[in-house]
């Protein structure tokens, strides 16, 4: 008995073992899925601020909450089920996905670089964000979602690509973590992004100096933040969106783009001796992925937006 009970007992510690390999296996896989989405998580958190802009302080985190809850949704009950059958079934699929995310990725970017140059789009946002009624909060929430719907697909399919080779089970697992994760992560920093300019008014009412200075130079300082964090987030899309056009043509069997970026980042990796060679080699494939996404996202603005318009102007008269 004493006997069954030491093997049983080793069988227990043989499972626990596996089970923790496992575990630090997902976890690892998990990490390396996350840092290839970082581009995305970025563009993620830089959007998602504009669509708490203008209402009262005590519906921000209300509203960021929803949103949260939205993305976890679309990531594990739409975006997850589809990329594990894709990925059991028809893993060929993934990369004209992930080309097709890319170009849109690149047609968001180049459509916000359009309307920073012809003044479109923002002209009204200040009236409609006076609204702040259920119906106006209701109707922000769901475009929100909608656009998370994009991003956490570019980020759940990107991290799928990372563990492509991994037993299905460590895929799922990999991707669930992923999924929570990123969305804790993106809307924990959107939350705090949101309420730093309410911190800093606290702060600027108390009667130490210097809280009152470090709040008033908070209050300063967030329309600043926001306006890196708009033209990060623009920047994130296009470096992104054309680095996942080059990597994943070349996957679907055209390679020149991605050896030409190859060869690009290794010319100018080898331009100075040390580490310094390859933050150059970085920034010039990033340098090159951004204008490439800029290139291409030009292009489908100028057919979704120039093209119609143009005919209707030419039907008018």
């Amino acid at each position: 008995m004493a006997g069954g009970l030491v093997a049983l007992l080793d069988d227990v510690a043989v499972l626990a073992k596996a089970a923790a390999a496992s575990i630090d296996d997902v976890g690892a896989a998990a990490g390396k899925a996350s840092v290839k989405a970082a581009g995305v998580v970025v563009d993620d958190t830089a959007v998602t601020p504009r669509y708490v802009h203008g209402f009262t302080p005590d519906r921000e985190l209300p509203i960021i909450r929803k949103i949260a809850i939205g993305s976890i949704r679309n990531k594990l009950l739409i975006i997850l089920p589809v990329a594990m059958i894709l990925s059991q079934f028809l893993p060929q699929a993934l990369p004209y996905l992930l080309i097709a995310g890319g170009l849109f990725l690149c047609f968001e970017g180049a459509e916000k670089v359009y309307e920073a140059l012809t003044g479109g789009h923002h002209d009204d946002e200040d009236n409609t964000a006076a609204q702040k009624g259920p119906e106006f909060e209701k109707s922000m929430i769901s475009g929100a979602i909608r656009t998370d719907l994009i991003l956490s697909a570019e980020i759940m399919v990107i991290s799928l690509s990372s563990v492509e080779d991994e037993p299905f089970l460590t895929r799922l697992l990999v991707l669930v973590v992923v999924a929570i994760l990123i969305t804790a992560l993106v809307y924990g920093v959107v939350a705090l992004i949101v309420k730093m300019d309410d911190v800093g008014l606290a702060l600027a009412g108390r009667e130490s100096k210097f809280s009152r200075k470090v709040g008033r130079g908070l209050v300063a300082a967030m329309p600043k933040v926001m306006s890196v964090l708009t033209t990060v987030g623009i920047a994130a899309m296009l470096w992104v969106g054309g680095h996942i056009l080059i990597v994943n043509v070349g996957e679907a069997g055209f390679h020149w783009p991605a050896d030409r970026l190859h060869d690009l980042e290794h010319w100018f990796g080898e331009l100075v001796d040390g580490g310094f060679g390859g933050v150059l080699s970085w920034t010039s494939g990033t340098v090159a992925s951004a204008l490439v996404g800029l290139v291409l996202g030009a292009i489908v603005v100028l057919i979704v937006h120039l093209i119609p318009k143009r005919k209707k102007h030419t039907a008018e008269h």
